[in-house]
């Protein structure tokens, strides 16, 4: 998909799909996907796939023993979390390594679990919810590219996001939301995970959801991603103003996040043993 215009104008370059991330997604598009062609795909980049082990195999999946294959992670974990883990990877890719963004794809490993766990108990579609939650925050890894000497500067000096993309628009007429939706369409992501990366900040913020905003169950549930990760006292609290304006129930809204973040407790555990 093209960029808009208005930000190409501002020459902040959007990086492009990797070839790899093109095929999984025809092969996730298809109905009867092929577990076999998803596994021999990703083992034609050999680095790609050695990525991909290493995060199965990280404490934030608490696999019992040590996984050694793509196929074998598919077995043990699913193909929607694995052929998360492998757009996890080739976005990361997309960019220069950088110990400033380093909590930034924690982040997204961490959210895109939690979205898409959350989004499979409810309901929602859980591949466009995990890959919202990946690409959250990618439009910080964009302007860091653009600008290595200046935005770093901007992370460490800025609280929260909504203070962030304020400094963004002032230097650079964009704000990172903007451009991480920006990158979403032009690779192809669901028009319902484009809107909630767009919108995450504002709706984070204001717990209150624009009003022009019409696919808004995954922004509720980025929402309340947001809650268990950095305000676990105000769960109830922001479940209760967010689930009804995405015509969720409360109730289950409540039950799915304290059995995700219950799971992903559980698997640090294990991890750790």
């Amino acid at each position: 998909m093209s960029v808009d215009p208005e930000l190409r104008n501002l020459e902040i370059e959007i990086p492009t799909q990797p070839e790899v991330l093109v095929k999984l997604s025809l092969l996730m598009a298809a109905d009867d996907i092929d577990l076999l062609a998803v596994s021999a795909l990703v083992e034609t980049d050999m680095a790609l796939a050695a990525a991909v082990m290493k995060a199965v195999n990280s404490s934030l999946y608490g696999l019992r023993g040590r996984v050694q294959t793509v196929h074998q992670a598919l077995t043990y974990l699913g193909m929607r979390e694995v052929a998360a883990i492998t757009f996890e990877m080739g976005l990361r890719a997309a960019f220069p390594p950088a110990p400033e963004l380093e909590p930034v794809w924690a982040r997204a490993s961490q959210r895109g679990l939690l979205m898409g766990r959350m989004g499979q108990m409810l309901g929602v579609d859980p591949w466009a919810a995990h890959s919202a939650g990946l690409f959250e925050e990618c439009g910080k890894a964009v302007l860091y590219r653009h600008a290595p000497a200046h935005y770093p500067a901007m992370l460490r000096a800025t609280q929260d996001d909504a203070e962030l993309v304020k400094l963004e628009h002032t230097a650079f007429g964009v704000s990172h939301d903007a451009l991480g939706a920006a990158l979403c369409e032009s690779w192809g992501l669901a028009p319902a995970s484009v809107a909630s990366v767009r919108s995450h900040v504002e709706v984070q913020t204001k717990l209150e959801m624009p009003e022009t905003l019409q696919r808004r169950s995954i922004c509720a549930i980025s929402v309340i991603a947001w809650a268990l990760m950095n305000a676990p006292e105000r769960l109830d609290e922001i479940a209760q103003a967010i689930a009804p304006q995405a015509q969720l129930d409360e109730t289950l809204v409540l039950r799915a996040a304290r059995r995700v973040s219950e799971q992903l407790l559980e698997a640090q555990a294990h991890g750790r043993d």
